[in-house]
C-alpha cells in the first residue's frame, strides 16, 4: 500500500468522473483525520491525526479535504478520515485506530468513543481510556455493545438501554461494571475552535436515604447555600414538617 499523492494544482488532469462539491448531512456530523499526512520523508504535514477535516471535493473514494489547524489541502483516499456523528460515534475505525486516537495527549481518563464492530455485524463497540499515574500504563479498554431485535442496545445483559444515547448518559454517571466512568467525547482538534472536548452531560443522582440514621437536626436545618449538597430536599423537608404538625408533634422515634 502506498501512500496517497497530494495533488499536484499546475499539473491537474482531468479526471474520468466529475468531482462533486460535499456538503455537510448535518451539523452534527464531522470529517475526522485517521493519519499524519503525509507521512514520508521530512516533508511538512498538511494535516494532523485526530482533527476536523473540511470537504471540498468528493471524486469516487478520493476526497479534497482542508486540515482545520494547518489550513492546508490534502488529496486523500476515504479510509483516511471517519465520519463522527453525536460527537462521539465514529464510522469506518478500527480497534487498533480507536486506541490511537484516544492515546493522544489531548484525552483524559475516561475519554470514550463507539465505533461498529469489526467481528459483530450489527454490533457496536465501546472504547474508553484510562489514564494511570504512570503514561506507561495508560490503557484503552474496549467493550462490545449488542444489539436487540427492538434496537435496545447493552454491554451487559441485565442492563439494556433504548439508544446509544442513553447508555453513554448511564455510563458518565456510573462505571456499572466499566473500567471507568465515561467523562468526555475523544477529542477532536479544531472543532468548534475550541481547545477542550466537549463534556458529557452528567445526570447528577442523590445518595439512597436510610431513613433509621437521619436525625431530626438534618431534617430540620435550613440550607445555607445553593452549594449546600443536603441529603433532604427543601421541599421534602417542607412536606415533613406539615405532615408532623397536622399530626400534633407525636413522636415517630427521630434522633435528636
Amino acid at each position: 500500500m502506498g501512500t496517497c499523492p497530494i495533488r499536484c494544482r499546475s499539473n491537474r488532469t482531468v479526471l474520468e468522473n466529475q468531482a462533486e462539491f460535499v456538503t455537510p448531512a448535518s451539523q452534527d456530523t464531522v470529517i475526522v483525520s485517521l493519519h499524519d499526512y503525509p507521512a514520508f520523508g521530512e516533508t511538512e504535514l498538511t494535516m494532523c491525526i485526530g482533527e476536523k477535516l473540511t470537504v471540498s471535493q468528493k471524486d469516487g473514494e478520493f476526497l479534497s479535504v482542508i486540515s482545520a489547524t494547518t489550513g492546508r489541502e490534502s488529496y486523500i483516499h476515504t479510509t483516511y478520515t471517519a465520519t463522527v456523528t453525536h460527537k462521539w460515534l465514529f464510522s469506518g475505525i478500527s480497534r487498533h485506530k480507536a486506541s490511537e486516537l484516544l492515546m493522544l495527549p489531548d484525552n483524559h481518563s475516561g475519554s470514550f468513543l463507539i465505533r461498529e464492530s469489526e467481528t459483530q455485524r450489527d454490533c457496536y463497540s465501546l472504547s474508553v481510556l484510562r489514564r494511570a499515574t504512570h503514561s506507561s500504563m495508560d490503557c484503552v479498554k474496549h467493550y462490545r455493545i449488542s444489539c436487540l431485535q427492538n434496537s435496545s442496545v447493552y454491554i451487559s445483559p441485565g442492563n439494556t438501554f433504548p439508544s446509544l444515547h442513553h447508555l453513554v448518559e448511564h455510563y458518565s454517571d456510573a462505571t456499572d461494571g466499566l473500567c471507568c466512568r465515561l467523562t468526555r467525547p475523544c477529542f477532536i482538534k479544531g472543532l468548534d475552535g475550541g481547545s477542550e472536548p466537549w463534556p458529557v452531560p452528567i445526570a447528577r443522582r442523590r445518595p439512597s436515604i436510610n431513613w433509621k440514621d437521619i436525625s431530626r437536626s438534618v431534617i430540620f436545618r435550613r440550607k445555607r447555600s445553593e452549594a449546600d449538597d443536603s441529603l433532604v430536599s427543601e421541599g421534602l423537608r417542607e412536606a415533613i414538617s406539615s405532615y408532623i404538625q397536622m399530626t400534633d408533634g407525636n413522636d415517630f422515634g427521630w434522633d435528636t
